[in-house]
């Protein structure tokens, strides 16, 4: 079995295993540097070679085509689509008491711990996701003609919180859809809840939304506002400083996946770095890992996009990542480390951030689209002990 997203090249090569190259070309009757393009995807094989090489491969031809399957086909007992029905509503009947207020935060709170530091997160994240979303979804609904305000108050704030890890978590699982109603739902209750600082939070989230749906120029606009409005907000000052200087960060990555490297770097120093200065380390409000360690892994992340791979790596040699209190960002840190090698055709030290990336966060390596395309960069590019690896690595990444 190959990953449905395996390209057809990779697809080759897998199927060719241990068999010489310049032997199965010669078979089906091409060179062996024409293959050699067919494999790295330099060149898309026309349907006569692609037969001939399903044949001389002992596969069907369809197995050599990379198709994703259609959203149709998609299981509807996924984890994805558990969260997504509790989240439109397919919760516990309306006459069902409504757990409080104090017992839904506690959950959340270890949902976001785990989201952040567990390395088997989106596995925790589908064990648990289902029942809290409905959960806390049915208290809204319960308290939302109720007499107690207090209650009511502190469920919506609860349900901010939620709806803000339900954006990370469907975004990471390919629903933007769905993460883009979480972070609307986040607006809404935190500013029902009245609380400035989730306030700020939702719209962070919602920024990263509009990222994530390739909208740079709605998200910095955004986050530009909303760090406008949290300067003048009631919020204590260390508050104040992280959520302003988190959205100046989206603001930061907007400018960036503009091209707009200068603006980027502007922001990035005069903005965002000073609130980070006032910002204690590992103070993690509203679960941004807003502070100066983060600061410099966005740094990083212009350079990297930048293309400038020799800055971005000795701006990754100055960052120590052990302040950090979340694993997702120790996690993006090493893959663009990773990216930076592969751009300058350093297969071994980026297969060595690779193996690195695995032992700390495995389900992350297998989601990430860009680690798995470079993984796939490394089977293609390397010299031979190191694709072997490489192509270990494929598998038990479900690649291949």
């Amino acid at each position: 079995m190959v990953a449905a997203d395996l390209p057809i090249g990779d697809r080759i090569r897998h199927y060719r295993g241990e068999r010489r190259q310049d032997a199965v070309a010669g078979l089906v009757g091409i060179s062996p540097d024409y293959l050699s393009q067919i494999e790295r995807g330099l060149k898309v094989p026309s349907l006569p070679i692609l037969y001939a090489l399903a044949q001389e491969l002992g596969v069907p031809t369809a197995a050599l085509l990379s198709e994703r399957p259609p959203p149709a086909e998609e299981t509807t007992e996924s984890p994805e689509a558990a969260v997504g029905r509790a989240l439109l509503g397919y919760g516990p009947a309306r006459s069902a008491t409504p757990v409080t207020a104090g017992v839904l935060r506690d959950r959340v709170e270890a949902a976001w711990h785990s989201w952040q530091t567990s390395g088997d997160r989106f596995s925790a994240a589908a064990a648990t996701l289902p029942e809290l979303v409905a959960d806390v979804e049915h208290a809204v609904r319960a308290t939302r003609g109720g007499s107690d305000a207090a209650e009511r108050r502190a469920v919506l704030r609860t349900a901010a919180d939620l709806y803000c890890l339900l954006r990370s978590y469907l975004r990471r699982t390919g629903r933007v859809d769905l993460a883009t109603l979480a972070a609307d739902r986040a607006v809404r209750a935190a500013e029902d809840a009245d609380d400035p600082l989730r306030i700020a939070t939702a719209q962070w989230n919602l920024g990263h939304v509009l990222l994530a749906a390739n909208q740079p120029a709605e998200a910095e606009e955004l986050a530009l506002r909303a760090a406008e409005r949290v300067g003048s907000a009631r919020l204590p000052e260390v508050e104040r400083n992280a959520m302003e200087g988190a959205l100046q960060l989206v603001a930061v990555l907007g400018s960036a996946r503009r091209r707009r490297w200068k603006e980027a770097r502007e922001r990035l120093v005069q903005h965002a770095a000073p609130a980070a200065r006032l910002v204690p380390e590992g103070s993690n409000i509203g679960w941004t890992v807003f502070g100066p360690t983060n600061v410099a892994l966005h740094a990083l992340s212009i350079e990297m996009e930048a293309g400038e791979t020799g800055d971005a790596l000795n701006t990754a040699d100055a960052i120590d990542t052990s302040p950090l209190v979340s694993l997702e960002r120790e996690f993006t840190f090493g893959l663009e480390v990773a990216a930076c090698h592969s751009q300058r055709r350093d297969d071994a030290s980026a297969l060595l951030s690779l193996l690195g990336l695995e032992g700390i966060a495995p389900e992350d390596l297998a989601r990430n689209p860009l680690a798995r395309q470079l993984v796939l960069t490394v089977i293609r590019r390397a010299r031979a002990m190191h694709a072997r690896q490489a192509e270990q690595l494929a598998i038990r990444i479900g690649l291949v």
